[in-house]
């Protein structure tokens, strides 16, 4: 029997992410900022958190382009820090900040980002075919590699475990359980 991974099952919100974003790979720069931003504000917190405050977060983020985020000022961290809208760190705000700015660096050496972060998992999807959640890592060689480089580059907020839930969100790796419908229809094969 077919069913959403179990993670999905907490709440509607849980559910639309599953089914219409978590996993499916993204080759878009912007998007890719988007979720490497959110990423960096989840650490130590639930999802389910930075779900609730993604529109905050587009619109304290200048939707998510990195070319604006990359031109704050210290006026703007400190807006940032007093918006109830996002998560009222400042060592995330400002992680963000800066990680726009690496962002617009890794394009022009790249000619994108998603140049960059795909080459980590060879230019393709890896799947993977778990069974049960348990199975499912923290992290991989490949992440772990791709956040040495990212730290390497300047970037904060990108440790092996972030990274890894970022490679996963952008389908970098199919992550779905074997047994989930979104398993198959992101490239995963029989068992």
């Amino acid at each position: 029997m077919s069913r959403r991974c179990p993670w999905a099952e907490g709440s509607d919100a849980y559910r639309a992410y599953h089914d219409d974003e978590w996993g499916v790979p993204v080759r878009d720069d912007r998007v890719l900022f988007e979720f490497l931003l959110l990423e960096g504000a989840q650490a130590g917190l639930a999802w389910s958190t930075i779900l609730a405050k993604r529109e905050g977060y587009r619109r304290a983020f200048a939707a998510f382009e990195p070319e604006r985020v990359a031109r704050f000022t210290a006026r703007d961290e400190a807006r940032l820090v007093a918006d109830a809208g996002i998560v009222r760190n400042r060592a995330k705000i400002a992680a963000a900040i800066g990680n726009a700015r690496a962002f617009l660096a890794v394009q022009r050496e790249f000619g994108s980002f998603a140049a960059y972060a795909w080459s980590f998992v060879d230019g393709s999807p890896r799947q993977n075919a778990w069974r049960t959640l348990a199975e499912v890592p923290a992290v991989t060689p490949q992440a772990e590699a791709l956040s040495r480089d990212l730290r390497k580059r300047g970037f904060r907020f990108v440790g092996p475990t972030i990274v890894y839930a970022f490679m996963q969100a952008t389908g970098l790796v199919n992550d779905h359980l074997a047994t989930c419908p979104r398993w198959r229809a992101l490239g995963g094969g029989r068992l």
